[in-house]
């Protein structure tokens, strides 16, 4: 899955299942501050997510929703990844996700600004699964910009 040499794909390729199987911050609750449902008609992913903010910056995220391995560890990362981040981080890093989702596997993603999103990086390889990666990533930004 990984541009890497030796079994690193393979890890990867694990902790995607691994998240998928036991996602973080898996669940709506009352409060949040917005929300997005998102829905990838491709593949009928969706995804509704949750920003709950305070003193401008994000507390924690929740989400709920079904679809593959990839869109459910996705929405798992960027739950990991937010909190305490102020809302203009949260849109640099959404944007920097989507520069190496749409890159093809020629750039990986910045783990010192994506942290765990690191990896999702092969999957800029499959067109047909960005937008699995994207989606949780693009409900956060459509909250981001109704708030």
């Amino acid at each position: 899955m990984s541009g890497t040499s030796g079994g690193l794909g393979g890890l990867y390729q694990e902790v995607i299942l691994d998240l998928a199987r036991h996602p973080h911050a898996k669940g709506l609750e009352d409060g949040a501050a917005a929300s997005s449902h998102q829905v990838n008609p491709t593949c009928g992913d969706e995804v509704t997510l949750q920003l709950h903010v305070a003193d401008g910056r994000i507390d924690r995220v929740r989400w709920d929703g079904d679809g593959c391995a990839i869109s459910q560890s996705s929405a798992s990362i960027l739950a990991d990844l937010a909190p305490g981040l102020g809302l203009e981080d949260l849109q640099v890093r959404i944007d920097a996700f989507r520069t190496a989702m749409r890159s093809k596997g020629r750039i990986e993603p910045d783990e010192d600004l994506l942290g765990d999103a690191v990896v999702l990086g092969g999957v800029s390889r499959y067109t047909a699964r960005v937008k699995c990666a994207m989606l949780a990533w693009v409900a956060a930004e459509a909250a981001l910009r109704s708030l």
